[in-house]
């Protein structure tokens, strides 16, 4: 008798736990903020703005490296550099918008943010080890011996995951340079409304 192998396996392996990694990122920025906000340390928040957007702007080496426009720096560690930067500037940036929504530009810049990180965190998490996950179900399978419409009917609900993991720098690109005009308006419209108390 075969075992029965779950449909959703890829699913609920691979996918829910980088959900619950991009959750933690969000609450723990709301945590954050709302530390300051018992502290009655609210302007602080102001301040993380520019230092989040001073990390991300340095995340850009590796893809600088990555597109040959600079030469230095070891492409596997500039990548790592590029996640730890991205992802603590996104915290600080995170922090700085706190659950303040007097700013349309701000906020619509912070929502591009979201999107490029969970897009950036697919290809981090999901693209690797979706693809490691699919060949060993694919290797079970076969090693019990099912026919090819059986072991396709196992892989459906696999496979169609796969496949819309695989399209994230379909969104990353783009997202990244929505992101970045936002976050440009935003910062031009801060120094012309300068306000800071």
């Amino acid at each position: 008798m075969r075992p029965v192998l779950l449909r959703f396996e890829l699913l609920r392996r691979e996918v829910v736990p980088f959900f619950g990694a991009f959750a933690a990122l969000v609450a723990a920025a709301l945590l954050a903020d709302a530390v300051l906000h018992l502290a009655d340390a609210v302007w602080v928040g102001r301040y993380l703005g520019i230092l989040g957007t001073l990390l991300i702007l340095g995340s850009f080496g590796y893809s600088l490296r990555k597109r040959g426009l600079i030469s230095g720096g070891a492409p596997l560690r500039l990548l790592r550099v590029h996640e730890w930067m991205a992802w603590a500037g996104a915290w600080l940036i995170l922090v700085h918008a706190g659950i303040h929504f007097d700013a349309i530009l701000a906020w619509l810049a912070v929502a591009a943010m979201l999107v490029n990180i969970a897009s950036g965190l697919t290809g981090k998490y999901l693209l690797g080890r979706a693809r490691v996950r699919l060949e060993a179900t694919i290797g079970r399978l076969d090693a019990l011996g099912l026919s090819a419409v059986e072991r396709e009917t196992q892989l459906h609900w696999d496979a169609l995951t796969f496949d819309m993991v695989r399209q994230w720098r379909a969104v990353h690109y783009p997202i990244t340079l929505a992101f970045a005009l936002l976050a440009i308006g935003h910062i031009a419209a801060v120094f012309v409304f300068w306000g800071w108390r």
